[in-house]
């Protein structure tokens, strides 16, 4: 009878792409993805699932070392707890943006009345589904300027069930004749600059969306000053701004809030030490 371990080892040896320790982990999340075995399964080396439908190993390990996601080979991917599809139309939502998420649904874990939510640049819909997942009093909307990206979301709305109104809209052109309020406002925005670019892995730059990454060098913070004005006119008096950020521009994206008006701003640092988002109020 076939055993998990052969085939993990097996398959760690064989993505070449990557360090070791990566190469391991992947080959967890792959026999996890199509056996569901787990990695205590494959260490103690259980057997393999009978009538199994085998994968074509060679065509996923050449998928992997030309350093395509394995978010994207798999087609799927883990954010606080639910398991979103992805494609090279969005982002593969990160650790990071747990944090953010994690944060607010904190923040507004006690409120009773309904709690209007705007997440603007939605991608695959990961925030905006997590909060209406887990903030069950959330009325939760999820803009993009991205059609593509909008039907992934809704797509991940149906599949997850989370109640999300999902509009095309770009937050560099709102219309004046929107009046609608929130009383929380979240966005993880383009903010990696261009010259940033030839720092970056392949597995990011060839495989994930330029739109929803890059702002140009000569204004790195345009997305931050539209959130930040947006919020001016459509945050509720006690309503809260999030944001992700480049760690880069911690200390200068604080002072694109404070120059509108907000009072109470406080910088979050990641798991490296780094600042990674902030939380705005008025």
């Amino acid at each position: 009878m076939a055993t998990a371990k052969p085939l993990y080892e097996r398959i760690s040896r064989n993505i070449t792409a990557y360090p070791p320790e990566e190469a391991r982990e992947m080959a967890f999340m792959l026999l996890d993805h199509y056996f569901g075995l787990r990695k205590t399964d494959i260490l103690t080396d259980k057997p393999l699932p009978p009538n199994r439908t085998e994968p074509d190993w060679f065509k996923i390990l050449e998928r992997l070392n030309r350093q395509e996601p394995i978010q994207h080979v798999i087609g799927t991917t883990i954010f606080c707890g639910l398991e979103f599809e992805v494609t090279p139309d969005v982002l593969i939502p990160r650790p990071e943006t747990e944090d953010l998420v994690r944060l607010i649904m904190h923040d507004f874990a006690d409120r009773t009345d309904d709690v209007p939510i705007l997440d603007i640049g939605t991608g695959s819909g990961c925030i905006a589904i997590t909060l209406a997942r887990f903030l069950p009093q959330s009325v939760v909307t999820g803009w993009d300027v991205s059609p593509k990206a909008l039907d992934l979301a809704r797509h991940n709305a149906v599949n997850l069930k989370g109640a999300v109104t999902f509009a095309i809209q770009d937050i560099l052109n709102v219309s004046m004749d929107f009046t609608n309020r929130f009383d929380c406002v979240v966005s993880n925005p383009p903010y990696v600059t261009r010259s940033e670019a030839i720092d970056m892995d392949r597995n990011v730059l060839d495989y994930e969306p330029g739109l929803a990454l890059f702002v140009e060098d000569n204004d790195p913070l345009v997305f931050y000053k539209a959130v930040a004005d947006f919020c001016t006119n459509h945050l509720t008096k006690d309503g809260a701004c999030y944001v992700e950020i480049n760690e880069r521009f911690g200390e200068a994206t604080r002072q694109v809030f404070a120059e509108r008006g907000f009072t109470k701003i406080q910088v979050y640092k990641d798991i490296h030490g780094k600042d990674r988002s902030i939380r705005a109020t008025f």
